[in-house]
């Protein structure tokens, strides 16, 4: 079976090594490298967090990227600075799209100061990614980043396709919603694991009512065609991730989830 991780995160900060090692493995390209060998992975999206103004980036030739707009990404000069950097990355074929982060910024990504990064990203061809759900800092405000803003931002911004991180976990009945309303939307199944599950029927048992929603909304949505496959890496455990979502998504859909959407929603040269 064919994969692509289609929410991965790649750089060298002291956190992404601890939680690595956290779920069992190296926060380093080589292990990177060796993992998805092993496991089949061909290659994956970097959500990205370096500053804007790195238009010459490059990450590891398997990984494509979304530059990401944040409060540590942008540059001093805000977005009349921002904006010809941005547009500088999606020129760019292995940027293939932009990442928000409004939880941890606290703003509403359908606020009208995001139209022409909208604009910029439907004139070429890129998509949104939005961070939705729990967030990883106490810090951070859930109401920016509850699946439900997106409702708005989707509906105002109709030529903008958006993928929707970590389908909201933990609200799954909204996410399921916005996209069963909202035909720009899709969503990745990252960052619903964490660490190394050290056994897995005592995690399914303690964890059924979650799950069972989780595999309930996604069977409701029937909708296989816009769900992608991803790890929050280095968060979880790759090989834990594999196994974890074989259990939630039905085998007919496999190859889709796992490798056909994210090529095609993303526009991958694989």
């Amino acid at each position: 079976m064919r994969i692509i991780d289609a929410h991965l995160h790649f750089g060298k900060e002291p956190y992404f090594d601890d939680i690595a090692r956290a779920a069992q493995h190296e926060n380093t390209e080589a292990h990177l490298r060796k993992e998805y060998a092993r496991l089949g992975i061909e290659g994956g999206v970097v959500m990205g967090n370096r500053p804007m103004a790195e238009t010459d980036v490059m990450y590891p030739g398997m990984l494509a990227y979304c530059v990401g707009v944040s409060r540590e990404t942008m540059p001093a000069g805000g977005w009349d600075e921002a904006l010809p950097l941005l547009e500088q990355h999606l020129k760019r074929k292995d940027c293939v799209g932009i990442k928000l982060y409004p939880g941890y910024n606290q703003y509403w990504i359908y606020d009208d100061e995001f139209a022409p990064m909208y604009r910029i990203a439907a004139q070429y061809g890129k998509l949104v990614a939005v961070h939705t759900g729990l967030t990883a800092s106490e810090d951070a405000y859930l109401k920016y980043s509850h699946p439900s803003v997106m409702d708005e931002a989707a509906t105002k911004f109709r030529d903008v396709q958006f993928v929707m991180c970590h389908f909201g976990e933990p609200w799954y009945t909204d996410a399921a919603a916005v996209l069963e309303k909202n035909p720009n939307v899709v969503a990745d199944l990252s960052g619903i694991l964490e660490g190394k599950i050290a056994d897995f029927p005592a995690f399914y048992r303690k964890q059924k009512y979650y799950i069972e929603q989780l595999k309930g909304w996604i069977s409701y949505l029937d909708s296989y065609d816009r769900f992608m496959f991803g790890t929050d890496w280095p968060l979880a455990n790759l090989t834990d991730y594999i196994t974890f979502t074989k259990d939630i998504i039905p085998e007919k859909h496999w190859d889709a989830v796992f490798y056909e959407n994210a090529v095609r929603i993303y526009q991958l040269n694989v």
